[in-house]
């Protein structure tokens, strides 16, 4: 079953690893779309509030995006660019570490985990690696995050997916809606609208 393309806006509430809001505006482009959101949290008892513009071509993969960020210690600015095949500038300097990502990942949110599971389209039973580039929080570092996604069976109409991000021993079922967007993301956010 294909998604169906994104709303307007969408929210979540980060809940259990840090407790705030993401808000993010969809916007149809020639041949892509435009996804520019904001997410303030406390984590850690550190404040943070990150905002983003990402475009994406129309299958779904990252071609550039500008992250800020605001945190005690000040303000920060990262831009990634990609060529659509998996290499990657970050803010203007080539980034071998990232060669074949295909997605931008950014911890602060939710929503960029829609990204790969669009790209992929993954029929029931397939499982996928999905190396991106993920860009830290408080400091805008971006890293390679090994990531694997496995679709499960629907349930209803939901799309469900078991992920792991071995570089964090982590593992949860994230379940997406008929937009391809998540709404359970265990530990770190529920959709809210």
């Amino acid at each position: 079953m294909a998604f169906l393309p994104p709303p307007a806006t969408a929210g979540w509430q980060h809940r259990e690893a840090r407790s705030g809001f993401e808000v993010v505006y969809f916007r149809a482009l020639e041949g892509g779309w435009a996804i520019d959101g904001t997410t303030a949290a406390v984590e850690d008892a550190q404040t943070w509030v990150v905002s983003y513009s990402i475009e994406l071509d129309d299958g779904w993969v990252t071609r550039n995006a500008q992250i800020s960020a605001r945190t005690v210690s000040g303000s920060r600015e990262t831009r990634l660019e990609s060529d659509g095949a998996g290499r990657w500038l970050v803010n203007g300097d080539p980034a071998p570490h990232l060669d074949g990502c295909l997605d931008v990942d950014l911890e602060s949110s939710a929503m960029t985990n829609a990204l790969p599971v669009h790209r992929l389209d993954l029929p029931a039973g397939a499982r996928a690696a999905a190396p991106a580039a993920y860009v830290r929080a408080l400091d805008l570092s971006v890293e390679r995050l090994e990531q694997t996604y496995v679709r499960i069976p629907d349930e209803g109409a939901y799309q469900r997916y078991d992920y792991a991000a071995p570089a964090f021993g982590f593992t949860c079922r994230l379940v997406y809606d008929g937009s391809g967007l998540v709404r359970e993301y265990p530990g770190i956010a529920q959709r809210a609208r």
